[in-house]
Order: structure tokens, then sequence, then C-alpha cells
């Protein structure tokens, strides 16, 4: 997971416990424990030490180039200000991934908050934010701009059974083949609230929205506006 190696006969133990995680750019992952005075350098390593529903990750502002995954866990990973602290994916893959395949009902009480999302890129779906598998977060407070993905979803999708809360969120500039913005496939019906699709750009189907083999989410003060697809559906497809 990119921390100190631990075999053999130097074991890293860590005697910081949490609740909150601490994450700053000037932060070390190989000595660092996590605390205020000791952060780590990655979003990443303190997801993996914040095990119970009651642990948060604070991030400090600045730019963290990363693709993380909640792991299944029920936490809190908190920015200073989704406009001061940045997760960059690097063209590698999903930038935030809310699966691991093995719980129902995972995430319930997990929060993502006060971030900008970008430059995930790949051939994953989801190439923002990837929600899968009854993945249901709260997302909040967030700027999900300038992903790419070869298949669906540049920015945000919603995968077999995911009902997530999507509020106060900016979904811009993403591509994608299909669903450019947002995508809500395999029975997932997110609840967007004072939500915000725009300049997003499909190759063929949904350019903001795509709603696939699923009920409409709920859209309440919403803005679709300027998104563009090749095919159908320029602001909302539905199929």
């Amino acid at each position: 997971d990119g921390s100190i190696v631990d075999m053999g006969v130097f074991p890293y133990l860590n005697s910081y416990s949490g609740p909150v995680w601490f994450v700053e750019t000037t932060g070390n992952d190989t000595i660092g424990t996590g605390s205020s005075d000791s952060p780590f350098a990655s979003i990443q390593s303190a997801i993996n030490f914040a095990t119970t529903i009651d642990d948060s990750v604070t991030v400090a502002a600045g730019t963290y180039i990363e693709n993380i995954n909640f792991r299944g866990r029920n936490i809190k990973v908190v920015g200073e200000d989704k406009e001061t602290t940045t997760i960059d994916g690097d063209e590698n893959g999903s930038v935030v991934v809310f699966d691991d395949g093995i719980e129902f009902n995972q995430y319930q009480d997990a929060v993502l908050k006060n971030f900008t999302i970008t430059n995930g890129s790949g051939w994953e779906d989801g190439s923002g934010i990837k929600l899968h598998y009854f993945s249901s977060p709260t997302l909040t407070e967030l700027v999900v701009t300038n992903n790419m993905s070869y298949q669906s979803a540049g920015g945000i999708s919603c995968e077999s059974s995911c009902h997530p809360i999507i509020e106060n969120v900016i979904v811009s500039n993403n591509t994608s083949a299909s669903a450019g913005g947002v995508m809500c496939s395999g029975g997932s019906n997110p609840t967007l609230t004072n939500v915000t699709i725009t300049g997003n750009t499909a190759n063929e189907n949904g350019g903001g929205i795509y709603i696939y083999s699923s009920s409409a989410p709920t859209l309440d003060r919403v803005t679709i506006t300027g998104n563009t697809a090749n095919e159908n559906g320029g602001g909302i497809f539905l199929n």
C-alpha cells in the first residue's frame, strides 16, 4: 500500500489509533503515523488505517496525485475546500472508487466532501468517481471535472443498485463514449440535489446524464446545460 515495509525482525508498529487521520502534502507515508503532528502524505494511506465507522480522514489543502479506493469502509474523507484540495488521477484509471465487491449495502455512512476530482482516465466506467455494487455514499461539495472514460461515465458512474446522495456538486467538462457526465445503470437511483452538470461530452449517447435499466434519479434543483452527445440525448438520455 506504499507504506513502510512491515516484515521480519523490524515490524512497523503505529502507536497512533485515530479516530481522525491527517493528510498533508508535506507528510510522510513511510514514517508518518497519521496524527496531526505526523500526517501521511497520501489519502490512501490514511484510508488504509481508517477502518471503523467512527474514523475520518482530514485532508489539508493541496494536490494529491493518486487514485483512491474506500475499500468497503464507512468512513468520512474530507478535504479543506473543494477550491483548494484536489485529487488528481494522473490519467491512471478512476480517481475515486467505491467498490470492494464483497458486501451488500456498503458505504451507507461513507462521505466524500470538499474536493476537486480530476484527470481520471481509462477503460473503467466512472473515471472521476466510480460507484459499484450497492455502494451508496454521500458525495457533497465536490467538483468533478476534466475526466475521460473510453467506455461510460466520464464524471460519475452509479452501477448495480447504487443509491448515493449527490449534493452541491459540479460535474463539468468530462468526456466518454456514453454518459459524459453522470451514468445510472443496473437499478441505480441516486438523489441529486443542487447539482450542476455542464459542458460534458459523449461520443454516443447522454452528454449530461445517461440512464440505463434504472428508474430515473431524483433531480432537485439540478442545472443541465451545454452538454453534447453525437447521437442521442445531449442533456439526458433514457434507455
